[in-house]
């Protein structure tokens, strides 16, 4: 490569480096409910190739605006590694959070507690995959079916109840999906706290399989990132769009009943650094 295109394209990185570094740093405020997932990229650190987890929390302001709370790139998903992850995040002003909604994890789960003091949700989807990975194939339907009757009712009274006539029913002939079951429900049913209009959407991760999709579909051009920086430079500038789209939706994600008025023209959160 050219020395003086080699220095534009130095040039260009240092910017973008930049905004990257700007947006995580900048000051946040309230998010009723925040999402939390990762993707695993390869990563080159110490002349050795890792797997490492690219950490992604977006979340809910109070006028129902999506937003792209947080990220980074750590070594593994461990409670050590997601605790510091949200402490970070109070430090920029995080507040407000009701409710966490992820994948089964116990890191994260104790993470959520001990720095956001907050409930927990465990993701449906993911629940129902659990559950179903230890139920023969020809069953599979009909044992998906009558999680759908737990899932229907309109509170945790109820539905509890549906479930424990279900794990009655079902004990005997899928007693390990119904161990599964039963070691997970109550951590999928916190979604029956908040209100009707929210659940859809609060009881998943659905909401952030869009975006990890396309974050695979661009990281997977790299196959190897040369270091760390590079992949938060990547992904960085992915949810900075992401982020400002959200923001300037013409539709609010949630709609809350003591959400502020919306101002005329919606503005972009500054990308100013931390005082």
């Amino acid at each position: 490569m050219p020395e003086c295109l080699r220095g534009q394209v130095s040039q260009l990185c240092s910017a973008l480096e930049e905004k990257v570094r700007q947006f995580r740093e900048r000051r946040l405020g309230e998010c009723r409910y925040l999402w939390v997932d990762a993707v695993y990229e390869k990563v080159r650190e110490d002349e050795r190739v890792e797997s490492m987890a690219v950490v992604i929390a977006t979340g809910v302001n109070p006028r129902g605006r999506r937003e792209v709370v947080g990220f980074d790139v750590i070594p593994t998903e461990s409670e050590e590694g997601l605790t510091q992850f949200f402490k970070d995040l109070k430090e920029r002003g995080l507040h407000g959070v009701r409710l966490v909604i992820s994948d089964a994890h116990g890191g994260l789960k104790n993470a959520v507690r001990k720095v956001l003091k907050a409930e927990w949700q465990r993701c449906k989807v993911h629940f129902y995959r659990n559950v179903l990975a230890q139920v023969p194939k020809r069953s599979q339907a009909e044992v998906a079916e009558a999680m759908k009757a737990v899932f229907v009712q309109r509170d945790e009274k109820s539905a509890k109840c549906k479930a424990a006539e279900l794990v009655r029913q079902m004990q005997g002939r899928f007693a390990k999906a119904m161990e599964v079951f039963e070691a997970g429900i109550d951590d999928v049913l916190s979604y029956l706290h908040y209100p009707a209009a929210h659940r859809t959407r609060i009881s998943s991760t659905n909401p952030l399989e869009r975006l990890n999709q396309e974050i695979r579909r661009r990281t997977r051009v790299v196959g190897i990132f040369p270091h760390r920086g590079a992949c938060l430079r990547l992904i960085g500038m992915l949810l900075i769009e992401t982020h400002e789209d959200w923001l300037t939706d013409v539709k609010a994600y949630l709609t809350f009943d003591d959400a502020p008025a919306e101002e005329a023209s919606p503005k972009l959160v500054s990308l100013g650094a931390k005082p």
